[in-house]
């Protein structure tokens, strides 16, 4: 799988000066275009259209400082209608314009041409099934927090923290379905898996479709397949370590893609560092051979 990201990388590199197919570019790596931007986004930690626009500004600086075209020459060339727009992209990738960079000769920011290849790091292994499930329903709480790799997530927390006992002995109520019991579940809301973007983060229990509460938030989650990863560590960081290495390491050594739909974080919160157990699950689909 890795050397087919390479070719679909190869591929983007190839059309930086022109429009960008991301369906071809996902067919090459033979993945679906939701599975490509987000696996690209956790190999890559940046989400694709931001490597695409740092990569384009990168070739369009060393053509602005080369002075050989206008500025609205080069602007056209790599995609931008208009003189400000580039300007625009220019300055967020630069921290100044093109104007400026061409009168001054300033020092400009590159971004190098990406590329994956295999790691070895050591004797971890991954314990996974997967399983076919039925459509159900998460009923429980809701709130928009920000992505957080490394530590404590201060939002999600006070998002526990702010759940009255009436909400959760409901939700025990419910609960009854496989993961059962009080679980988290994440929505992403774009492809883009960096530090600071924003997701849905809910705290609920898995119910059988029709079921409701009138106190309770509902999400409905259709039929599908899932990897399910059991894990057992210190808390938070191993179960972040997991969720990278899931993306980063499942993924591409295995015969499935991610598909749309919430995952599902079924475990014990202890003391920050204290050992306990969790269980992981993530919706895919079968991938190309």
């Amino acid at each position: 799988m890795l050397e087919r990201l390479n070719q679909a990388l190869e591929h983007l590199e190839s059309r930086l000066d022109q429009d960008i197919d991301m369906a071809e570019v996902a067919r090459i790596a033979a993945v679906s275009e939701y599975h490509f931007r987000r696996l690209f986004s956790a190999l890559a930690g940046m989400p694709l259209p931001v490597y695409v626009r740092r990569r384009r500004m990168t070739l369009a600086g060393a053509e602005v400082l080369a002075g050989e075209l206008t500025l609205l020459d080069v602007a056209v060339r790599y995609g931008y209608g208009s003189g400000e727009a580039f300007a625009r992209a220019f300055r967020s990738v630069h921290g100044i314009g093109p104007g400026e960079a061409r009168r001054t000769g300033a020092v400009l920011t590159a971004q190098p041409r990406m590329s994956f290849r295999v790691v070895v790091e050591g004797s971890t292994t991954m314990r996974y099934r997967i399983v076919e499930k039925e459509p159900f329903r998460v009923l429980g709480r809701k709130a928009r927090v920000p992505l957080v790799h490394d530590g404590t997530n201060a939002a999600a927390t006070a998002h526990v923290e702010s759940l009255d006992e009436r909400a959760v002995l409901r939700m025990k109520e419910l609960a009854g379905l496989e993961p059962e019991g009080v679980l988290s579940a994440v929505v992403h809301l774009t492809d883009s898996r960096e530090e600071g973007a924003e997701v849905d983060y809910w705290v609920g229990v898995v119910t059988a479709p029709g079921a409701s509460a009138e106190e309770l938030d509902a999400l409905d989650v259709p039929a599908g397949t899932w990897a399910v990863f059991d894990n057992h560590g210190p808390y938070p960081s191993a179960l972040q370590d997991l969720w990278r290495d899931v993306f980063t390491q499942w993924f591409p050594s295995n015969p499935y893609t991610s598909r749309p739909g919430p995952e599902l974080l079924l475990t014990r919160p202890v003391e920050i560092g204290a050992e306990t157990g969790s269980q992981l699950w993530i919706p895919v689909e079968r991938g190309s051979a």
